[in-house]
């Protein structure tokens, strides 16, 4: 009976998800089509922080050895991570408009306010300016995660701040949640995943 309700449970998470799996070129696959390896995967991502599959984990599913490595780390990066949450979504928002990634940036430009980030810089960071007014810790995220991008580097005086302000466990991390995002918003580009329909957003969908 346990596992019948529990199977119950998350088909409904699966169910409820589905609105936001919108996904052009991999199909939903139903929970009760899945592969053993696949289903595994899911039941995770669904009974850990997230409770559902939107974003890029519908397409991940393809490769589960994959999906399994990449939702692990994307738990630590977003929930774990030794960051103030402010910082991990401000470069999770630079992320999505870097690559144009428009889900990205519809999933996450609210938790970036609602973890305190101006919205001022929200919107700079969305037209793809330097916002004019950031605190310390901020125009450090700022600095370091645009030359990351444009140099595929850090200079020594961007470095020697993100180590001072964030030791250097959280300058990995910074880099992690770099490196973790690009990853989900190219497979949300190439997935052709988008938002829901009448979304207003600062910047063209990469690819469309």
């Amino acid at each position: 009976m346990k596992t019948i309700l529990r199977a119950s449970a998350l088909c409904l998470l699966f169910a409820g998800s589905a609105l936001a799996l919108t996904g052009e070129r991999f199909a939903e696959i139903p929970l009760d089509k899945m592969t053993p390896e696949q289903r595994t995967v899911a039941e995770a991502i669904m009974s850990g922080p997230r409770k559902g599959m939107s974003g890029p984990f519908n397409a991940w599913l393809r490769s589960p050895m994959l999906a399994d490595r990449l939702q692990k780390v994307g738990e630590y990066v977003r929930f774990n991570t030794s960051l103030d949450k402010r910082l991990n979504e401000m470069a999770i928002i630079m992320t999505a408009q870097f690559w144009g990634s428009q889900y990205e940036w519809y999933a996450h430009a609210p938790l970036a306010i609602k973890a305190g980030l101006d919205p001022a810089i929200v919107a700079a960071i969305g037209a793809g300016a330097k916002p004019d007014t950031m605190k310390d810790d901020e125009a450090i995220v700022w600095e370091f995660t645009t030359q990351l991008r444009r140099d595929h580097g850090v200079d020594d005086a961007i470095y020697a701040k993100a180590v001072e302000k964030f030791g250097e466990p959280g300058v990995m991390d910074l880099v992690a949640v770099n490196g973790y995002y690009d990853v989900v918003s190219m497979t949300l580009n190439v997935a052709h995943v988008a938002p829901p329909a009448g979304e207003q957003l600062p910047f063209k969908q990469a690819g469309r």
